[in-house]
């Protein structure tokens, strides 16, 4: 099984290089812009620098690829403008030429940011999309040209997951990292007594290899939810990545409506790295049902919040040194500035 990786130097294409690596009968080819720290990666890999926008050359790498992920996105720190251009148009590339080389799967990392805030929980496939900000739209958008191309024959899977964590992820989690390491306080938009599911990214790399490899490809051309089956309240899971650092950190709850009106200006003036679909959400319940994936495919994730909150962490200690060298951006694999909120974090 032949298989083409985009947003292969990503948090995720690295995790899926590293457990599809271990089957043998799987080659893998990665596709990013961006540079690749290719020492982290397996052996045999093939490492292909481009972009998903460039329909000659997606079209030269589809030749021969048995299974398509189609991970390469811009996240919500980038500018509407790139977001629309990779996510919408840049997956249209990809559905054509798959379509048009007559790959045998299409396996598409959407987000549930396509739900938006919902109002009730949990929030099942056929629950409506409403997204928020150019980031859930453009997932939204993109979600319609699967269905477009699956209409056409091509088997599409389409995996929303909650927010994945692991080792090498940083962007958001490298601040909270960064304060809990400090022992500061963790402000908490409200009370911290809702419910927000997480996932650990190697459950969402089991949960894309079925996709990619089930026998009955009806049972994959569909649209799963995937996310932890054991999490508690936000306060809680927190309170075991503080029992673990040992370091001082507790919760500092703030009344939610301020708090959100204060990060959204920030947002607006570029002064906080924080988006609105992150704070939005941060008081409210946020899970999604991951039954339909658990039976039409067996799946079982192995992590609740906590473990996989842990294991990121621990990862992070001990990759201390070289992340704070690496320069900020706005990716997953390295920290973002933090702005306004290190000014905060000296008074915590």
């Amino acid at each position: 099984m032949k298989v083409l990786v985009t947003g292969g130097a990503g948090f995720l294409g690295l995790h899926v290089a590293q457990g599809f690596a271990r089957h043998k009968d799987v080659k893998i080819v990665l596709l990013d812009i961006a540079p690749y720290t290719k020492e982290e990666y397996p052996r045999g890999v093939e490492f292909v620098a481009g972009d998903v926008r460039d329909a000659t050359l997606v079209n030269r790498l589809l030749k021969g690829v048995d299974v398509v992920i189609h991970g390469a996105a811009a996240l919500p720190l980038c500018s509407p403008a790139e977001i629309h251009d990779t996510n919408v148009n840049g997956t249209e590339n990809m559905l054509f030429a798959a379509h048009a080389n007559k790959t045998k799967r299409f396996i598409y990392i959407s987000s549930t940011a396509v739900y938006g805030v919902p109002k009730k929980h949990p929030v099942y496939e056929d629950d409506p999309v409403v997204g928020v900000g150019p980031y859930g739209h453009s997932k939204i958008e993109a979600e319609k040209l699967c269905q477009k191309y699956r209409s056409r024959g091509l088997v599409v899977s389409i995996i929303r997951p909650k927010t994945f964590v692991g080792t090498h992820r940083l962007g958001v989690f490298e601040i909270l990292f960064d304060w809990i390491k400090d022992g500061k306080k963790i402000p908490m938009v409200g009370s911290g007594t809702n419910r927000y599911q997480l996932m650990d990214v190697e459950d969402l790399v089991n949960a894309l290899y079925l996709c990619a490899s089930a026998p009955d490809e009806k049972k994959v051309n569909d649209t799963f939810n995937v996310g932890a089956e054991k999490f508690d309240t936000v306060r809680e899971d927190l309170q075991q990545v503080f029992d673990f650092a040992k370091s001082g950190s507790k919760i500092m709850p703030v009344p939610a409506t301020p708090v959100k009106l204060t990060l959204f200006l920030l947002e607006k003036m570029r002064l906080s790295p924080l988006y609105q679909w992150v704070y939005d959400t941060a008081d409210k319940d946020s899970f999604v049902s991951i039954d339909k994936i658990k039976k039409k495919l067996g799946w079982e994730p192995k992590s609740s919040n906590g473990e996989a909150l842990i294991k990121a962490y621990k990862w992070y200690l001990e990759n201390y040194i070289d992340v704070k060298s690496r320069p900020a951006g706005t990716t997953h694999t390295v920290g973002w500035k933090q702005g306004a909120l290190g000014i905060v974090k000296r008074f915590m």
